[in-house]
């Protein structure tokens, strides 16, 4: 899933490569992990739910990739990581800005993406990596559910982003000194 995104998956978040700091939320949720060149008859044939994790969600805990894969056992439904859109989001016709569009309905994936067993039985393979895209797929054969996920499975697109991730799972420092 690394291909075309630059170096990205390779910067540092809280001293750690981001591709190691996903295995590792995988490794502690009891996902056995997987490499490109794991056939997809060979997981098929596991019959055991299929987890996709983006190296740019890097700090998705554990607990939540457990939940959302005992979700979907639980529901036989693909089951998306999700958070609300925070940013603004305008309609653009004719290239003009138009209306504000309402954030309530509106989702952004994150990880994980879960396929229940049955699911990997009836693909012939993943059919895009792009998860946006690869939810709308699956939604038009199988049933998909959402989850929310918390504040630190947060997408990265760049720097900026990764800067704000570690500030929101920087561990507590001492108390600022009182003015006296």
């Amino acid at each position: 899933m690394e291909t075309g995104r630059g170096s990205l998956p390779f910067a540092l978040v809280h001293g750690e490569p981001l591709v190691a700091a996903a295995a590792w939320a995988l490794g502690e949720a009891g996902v056995t992990i997987v490499d490109l060149g794991t056939g997809w008859e060979a997981l098929r044939d596991s019959g055991t739910p299929f987890v996709l994790h983006d190296a740019l969600c890097p700090l998705t805990p554990p607990a939540f990739v457990v939940a959302c894969v005992e979700h979907a056992e639980a529901s036989a439904a693909v089951t998306v990581g999700v958070r609300p859109v925070t940013d603004t989001v305008k309609e653009l016709a004719e290239g003009r800005v138009g209306a504000t569009v309402d954030r309530a309905g509106l989702l952004q994936v994150v990880s994980p993406i879960v396929l229940p067993a049955a699911v990997v039985a009836a693909l012939d393979g993943v059919p895009t990596t792009d998860f946006a895209a690869l939810v709308a797929d699956l939604a038009e054969r199988f049933p998909v559910e959402t989850l929310e996920a918390p504040a630190e499975a947060r997408r990265v697109a760049d720097d900026a982003d990764l800067r704000v991730l570690e500030a929101l799972t920087a561990p507590p420092g001492p108390p600022a000194p009182r003015d006296r």
